[in-house]
Formats: structure tokens, sequence, C-alpha cells
């Protein structure tokens, strides 16, 4: 079965009151048919900045019933050697974002995101993606 880590991008568009419909389709799909997946940057991302109990409960049961890929310290040495690989060509993405595409890469997912970061990440490594970032207003 494939696998698709889902970024924090994603997630955030899909979950708005007006969700760009596309990601919110691709979301439901990938939870359907159970080939989402999720790790720990990403409920942190996400989980950290919820507002109400009630969300945060229901929020964090669907993140925590998908596959999850877990860090290993494997995981944190390979991110931070793609970090110093982007940055040698003069790339600079932030941390968080290295650490999930190297997660998304460590275990052969395809990166679901909204974040034009990951595309530039993929063009220097091995991270397959599936980017919404040409919707407007998705990519700030």
């Amino acid at each position: 079965m494939s696998a698709y880590l889902v970024d924090t991008s994603a997630w955030l568009w899909a979950l708005r009151p007006d969700p760009v419909l596309a990601i919110q389709r691709r979301l439901d799909d990938l939870l359907t048919s159970r080939e989402a997946a999720s790790t720990g940057m990403i409920q942190l991302e996400i989980l950290g900045g919820i507002k109400t109990v009630a969300l945060w409960d229901e929020l964090a049961a669907e993140l925590s019933s998908l596959r999850q890929f877990h860090t290993r310290p494997g995981t944190w040495l390979q991110a931070a050697r793609l970090a110093f690989t982007l940055r040698r060509q003069g790339i600079t993405v932030p941390n968080p974002d290295v650490l999930i595409a190297a997660v998304a890469i460590e275990n052969d997912a395809t990166l679901v995101h909204a974040d034009a970061h990951f595309e530039r990440i993929a063009q220097h490594s091995e991270l397959k993606t599936e980017g919404y970032v040409e919707y407007p207003g998705t990519n700030r």
C-alpha cells in the first residue's frame, strides 16, 4: 500500500472554514483509503495551534489514528545531512520542514503539502511530493 505523509500545510488548508476544496478532497480520499500518515513534528505543529479543548481532542484522535512514522536517531542525522546539503546549494528552509522531508524520504512516502519549501527540497533530494502550492493563498 502506498503511503502519503500529510504535512501541516495541507491539513491547515483542508480544515479551514473556507477550505481549499482540492486539498480537502484529497485528504478525505487518503483518510478513506487509509493511506494517510503522520509524524510527531506534524502533530506538534497542528495541535500546538489549536484554540479549543474540544477541537484539540478531535484532531489528536484523528491524527493518532493514522499510520505513524516515528523519528529514530538516524532520522535526525538524515535531516541534518539534508539541511547541510541544501545550505551548500544556497537553499535554506525551516528545520521542521527538513525533518518532515527526511521522515517522508526514510519511509518512501509521498509528502502531500501546500508549502513551496518542500518543492525546493524535492529538487535537490529523493523527496517525492504531491504539492498544492498553486492554489491562491496556500503558500504565504
